[in-house]
């Protein structure tokens, strides 16, 4: 039983979960973890035992000086959190975390636990794949899910991925076989700026969980820093004819497959972002797609 004496009760609880290393191409996915923490105040609620999960060598720790001027020592860990959104009907529960070197069902397990204990009634892992897309385009986020009720309520596919998988994708598994409504966010950075930070993608993915949750997600400077992204890759395929023309031929692949769509659907949800944003205290009690 984990320690929650400090932990108030929270409101139909979702957990959100990301992780460090083989899921997060550009570092999206933990990205967008660390934004929900830092702009909605989290607060923690514990975390694991580092010397279970992880080879120091692959992930070490880090010295650096804290307030009073002591040398200290943070350890690579996973770290749960708890936030209450203003103007939301729920509470989130955030997990940031790194892919563990070992016992990952033991590990899986101790996340479980959390939810459990936290009265947690549906998770949501957040991914970041490279694949072949173009950077000045939306980046696309893909939405999957396992339970038959989110199935049907969000309009979403079932994954069709057969091969190896990460930590997220276990953790999925697990929560489907506990009993745990679980949906997946992954969103597809260009292969060719695969480098960290992606901040479009990280706020591709702020921006479906807004969506998926009907909360306001405080930006910040993030958009500013997707445009600055975008025109700094624009610079190197100006810089690069192969690139160049690589990207737009991926721009006429993307515009092409996007066409029979003509996206009344995405100005409908931008509008629904608009409205959101002008009126976030009024939403208390009005409930998301989940």
């Amino acid at each position: 039983m984990t320690d929650l004496s400090g932990v108030p009760p929270l409101r139909d609880p979702v957990m959100v979960a990301a992780f460090e290393g083989w899921n997060d191409a550009g570092e999206a996915a933990s990205g967008a973890v660390a934004h929900l923490e830092r702009v909605w105040g989290a607060t923690s609620v514990g975390e694991l035992d580092p010397e279970e999960y992880h080879d120091f060598q692959v992930n070490r720790p880090s010295v650096g000086t804290d307030e009073d001027g002591s040398r200290t020592i943070t350890w690579p860990t996973t770290r749960v959190y708890w936030a209450r959104p203003p103007g939301a009907s729920r509470d989130i529960v955030i997990v940031r975390g790194i892919e563990p070197s070992m016992r990952w069902r033991k590990f899986i397990g101790e996340l479980l636990q959390y939810a459990d204990d936290l009265k947690v009634g549906t998770m949501i892992t957040l991914g970041a794949l490279l694949a072949d897309v173009p950077h000045t385009r939306p980046i696309p986020v893909t939405t999957t899910s396992d339970d038959e009720r989110l199935l049907d309520k969000l309009a979403v596919e079932p994954s069709r991925y057969e091969g190896p998988t990460g930590i997220v994708g276990v953790l999925q598994d697990a929560a489907m076989k506990a009993g745990l409504p679980s949906l997946s966010l992954w969103a597809a950075v260009p292969h060719y700026v695969g480098q960290s930070p992606s901040p479009k993608a990280t706020l591709a993915l702020l921006r479906r969980i807004e969506d998926v949750l009907d909360v306001t997600v405080p930006l910040g400077d993030l958009p500013e820093d997707a445009r600055a992204w975008e025109r700094g890759v624009d610079e190197l395929a100006e810089e690069d004819t192969e690139i160049g023309e690589y990207v737009r031929q991926l721009e006429q692949a993307k515009d092409t497959a996007d066409l029979p769509e003509a996206s009344g659907e995405a100005i409908a949800k931008e509008f629904e972002r608009y409205l959101r944003r002008r009126r976030p205290d009024e939403d208390g009690g009005k409930p998301g797609m989940l």
